[in-house]
């Protein structure tokens, strides 16, 4: 809080006032209240001569019995067509080419007319449940009687960064923690070697934002994402410097150790420094320990070619659906991958050519996305991971161009899924009207999302809280949302 000049006084929030004026004694009282809110876990006990230092990615109970214990978050940059995906929709097909009376509100600003752009891939019946897919996934198609379909989703921003902070932070402004953040703040990692929170790049390069889609916002910086490659280098500056033992390094980390925490006695709510001690010791873990978790050599080749490792279409998305498995059997609790990067058709923005753009991008993760559920399931590790697929929105039923199929952005209503994790599978809830424009029924928006996420972890979305700026804050917002209980 910025200090007030003492003539500034009286201009003071009530907040402020209240706060300042019992300087400060009312958190001591809180302070116990808190030891027996699980909202609050007791920090755990601090290494052995190290009395000020806390590990935040410690392990911590989860606020009820959990269904998961991992996420991996599967990011369609870029927001792909749920009509030419998931949600099919006949009627785009009598109108193809016919300019409507339809209101839609993308990167081209609002708009009361449009160009219907049929469909431009066939549906057919997968699974038990029947469920119609596009030709762009049949392999995933394999899946559905594992996944639930979320068709009713939406959100405010049809805008790229704002429209990926909104999904990853559940802000339309940078500054927040994103989804993986609250998860490792409410309930740490289990692995002590790895980052307990991992992103992972498309080869073309990154999301609009950039780390800011994985920051920890507001939280020590020991909550956020830590970029890891699926290559025999998973992160920069990893090695050892030439000449250098490991007993060598030892040395002088705990040199540095004891510097540190002296210098942290005097400053014992510097979480900038604490998680500065902290990413020094997970460092030197990880040099040994890492690169293990990249080594697919033990992996069968019956398992690589099954999220299609040696195809050149697939084998860059494989590598990274296959590296977040190989993390979630060693601990780590959250896994963010990302499809596309870059600007244009390097990601799943299909403003000119759909059919270029959808095949290309769909193609590449189609397979390493189904062998990615299956050996989950083959492992029985599904049932305690959380999978999403999603993009920050969706596209338009119209063209965005006079010319070409290209559609343009939509936030009023696209389609997520999630599988595994204590989510049902087979199911659809929601619905788009009878253009895939706008959600009609079974309506959620991206808080709705991540608080599902939360409660399958054991974490209540509205008891998770970080205070910050005077208030208790929360994923999904101070005025709450609900997981959404048709798919639990």
């Amino acid at each position: 809080m910025t200090p007030h000049p003492a003539d500034q006084f009286c201009r003071r929030t009530r907040r402020e006032l209240l706060w300042e004026a019992g300087a400060g004694f009312g958190a001591l009282g809180l302070t116990g209240l808190f030891a027996h809110d699980p909202a609050f876990a007791a920090a755990p006990e601090a290494p052995k001569g190290a009395t000020t230092f806390v590990n935040p990615m410690a392990p911590k109970k989860p606020m009820f019995p959990a269904k998961a214990k991992a996420v991996i978050f599967l990011f369609m940059y870029g927001g792909p067509s749920q009509v030419d995906t998931f949600d099919e929709k006949p009627e785009l097909a009598r109108l193809d080419g016919k300019t409507i009376p339809v209101k839609t509100f993308g990167r081209g600003g609002h708009k009361n007319q449009g160009r219907v752009v049929g469909p431009k891939f066939a549906f057919k019946n997968y699974g038990q449940c029947g469920k119609r897919v596009s030709d762009l996934f049949p392999h995933v198609g394999g899946c559905v009687d594992d996944i639930a379909f979320l068709h009713g989703m939406y959100a405010e921003s049809p805008i790229h960064g704002s429209g990926l902070l909104m999904m990853n932070s559940g802000r339309l402004l940078s500054g927040s923690p994103c989804l993986g953040s609250w998860v490792t703040y409410g309930l740490g990692s289990e692995n002590e070697n790895l980052p307990g929170f991992v992103v992972m790049l498309d080869n073309s390069g990154g999301p609009i934002n950039g780390p800011k889609n994985w920051s920890s916002g507001y939280m020590p910086a020991a909550y956020q994402g830590v970029q890891v490659r699926a290559d025999k280098t998973p992160i920069h500056d990893l090695a050892l410097p030439p000449g250098t033992t490991r007993e060598q390094q030892r040395d002088l980390l705990d040199r540095l150790r004891e510097k540190n925490q002296e210098h942290l006695a005097a400053r014992a709510d510097n979480s900038e420094l604490v998680a500065r001690i902290a990413s020094y010791e997970l460092a030197f873990k990880m040099q040994q320990h890492a690169p293990e978790a990249v080594d697919f050599s033990k992996e069968a080749d019956e398992t690589k070619a099954l999220y299609g490792i040696g195809d050149a279409k697939t084998d860059d998305f494989g590598r990274k659906c296959l590296l977040a498995r190989r993390l979630v059997e060693r601990g780590v609790r959250f896994i963010q991958v990302y499809s596309g990067g870059n600007h244009n058709d390097h990601n799943w923005d299909a403003h000119g050519d759909l059919v270029k753009n959808h095949t290309l991008h769909a193609g590449a993760t189609d397979k390493p996305i189904a062998g990615l559920l299956q050996d989950l399931k083959r492992l029985g590790l599904l049932d305690s991971t959380v999978v999403i697929w999603s993009g920050e929105f969706g596209r338009q039923p119209t063209a965005e161009y006079a010319q070409g199929t290209g559609r343009d952005h939509n936030a009023y209503g696209f389609t997520s899924w999630m599988a595994g994790g204590g989510v049902k599978g087979g199911v659809s809830v929601g619905k788009t009207d009878e253009l895939g424009n706008n959600a009609v029924e079974g309506r959620f928006h991206v808080k709705n999302l991540h608080a599902t996420v939360l409660h399958q972890m054991g974490l209540d979305p509205n008891r998770l809280t970080y205070f910050y700026g005077g208030l208790d804050q929360k994923l999904v917002g101070v005025e709450g949302a609900d997981p959404i209980k048709e798919i639990i």
